[in-house]
């Protein structure tokens, strides 16, 4: 029905907008009685197979909510209705900010994928712990941190941990971003010296609190093999809980979309289809390099459920969706979660 009938008429409308009424429309129809106890229904795989165990938290289900789709955790009470084991919320930053210059999301239909620009557009950790605190649902939520446009990387730290005590206690687990292409001179932050004071810093502080909370390091799908080596290193001397592979790329190989269309629509990060095997083949590098001593949440173009099983076998413990969400519908959560189950074996 999705596929058919809901998203050719999504995607008539410009993707950004489109993104914002489906919100205000999902309020709006959950606000009515009966409507979560019919999703629920339809989309939710209960399974004590399903759940999944790592770094100390229970999740119901391998399947999570890649950041980027709820920044402003606006929907954290409504998401979970679909299937999701876990939600992962932002970028948050410090200050509000409203990203970079529309247009900044655009749709790559022959490719199944989108580029987007967005610069860190969210309404700033303080705002947006406000709707944490409103949180009426069990559901897993990890809060993806990041440093504002303005703050020079000198001073980056400074923003990561003033997230990170705000929002500690109301997430269950962090993650650093330092790997979107879209704000300027962020990804210089994953070279060895900068990235191992940023967790260690941020370790220390977690490690003063009575119950640390596990954190990920997102992590760009175009490193090389030497820096994947470095951060595997990282990882293990800060001793976080692990990585999420991968984030968006500057990639344009092998696109169907002609060369003109992407030189209109210029510089973004590429999600969807054409990552899905880069994302896996990262995840199966750190998995086999660490032998298996990373933790790994896989992300990047997991459009099936036989590309999020390709994930799990290739070492992640979970997997999480957001463009695949947008292209193949609610129904992907379940489609992953029974596979998953018919599988017959514990992606742990």
């Amino acid at each position: 029905m999705y596929k058919l009938f809901i998203r050719p008429i999504l995607f008539q409308i410009d993707p950004e907008k489109v993104h914002h009424w489906v919100f205000r429309s999902l309020k709006f129809f959950f606000s009515i009685p009966g409507v979560r106890f019919f999703v629920k229904k339809k989309y939710q795989v209960k399974a004590p197979e399903l759940t999944t165990e790592i770094c100390g938290l229970k999740f119901p289900s391998p399947v999570g909510l890649a950041a980027g789709l709820d920044k402003n955790a606006q929907l954290i009470n409504i998401l979970p209705a679909f299937g999701f084991g876990f939600i992962e919320i932002g970028t948050v930053t410090p200050k509000p900010q409203e990203g970079n210059p529309k247009p900044r999301l655009f749709r790559l239909k022959s490719d199944s994928a989108l580029i987007n620009r967005m610069g860190f557009n969210n309404d700033g950790v303080d705002k947006i712990l406000k709707r944490l605190k409103k949180r009426r649902s069990n559901i897993i939520i990890g809060g993806n941190i990041g440093k504002n446009k303005v703050t020079p990387n000198e001073e980056a730290v400074n923003d990561y941990l003033t997230c990170f005590e705000a929002l500690y206690d109301h997430v269950d687990f962090f993650t650093v971003n330092v790997s979107s292409p879209n704000t300027p001179n962020l990804r210089a932050l994953q070279d060895k010296e900068p990235l191992s004071h940023l967790l260690f810093t941020l370790q220390k502080v977690n490690h003063t609190k009575a119950n640390p909370k596990p954190i990920f390091l997102k992590i760009a799908p175009d490193l090389t093999h030497t820096q994947l080596d470095e951060i595997i290193e990282i990882v293990e001397e800060t001793q976080i809980a692990g990585v999420i592979a991968t984030n968006t790329t500057i990639n344009r190989h092998a696109l169907k979309t002609s060369k003109t269309t992407l030189d209109k629509i210029g510089n973004g990060g590429l999600s969807g289809k054409p990552l899905n095997s880069r994302s896996t083949e990262v995840i199966r590098y750190i998995h086999k390099k660490s032998e298996g001593k990373v933790k790994i949440i896989g992300v990047g173009g997991i459009h099936s459920a036989e590309d999020a099983i390709e994930k799990l076998l290739a070492g992640a413990s979970l997997v999480q969706i957001y463009t695949g969400f947008i292209y193949e519908g609610p129904d992907l959560v379940k489609e992953i979660n029974k596979a998953v189950l018919r599988s017959q074996k514990k992606f742990i």
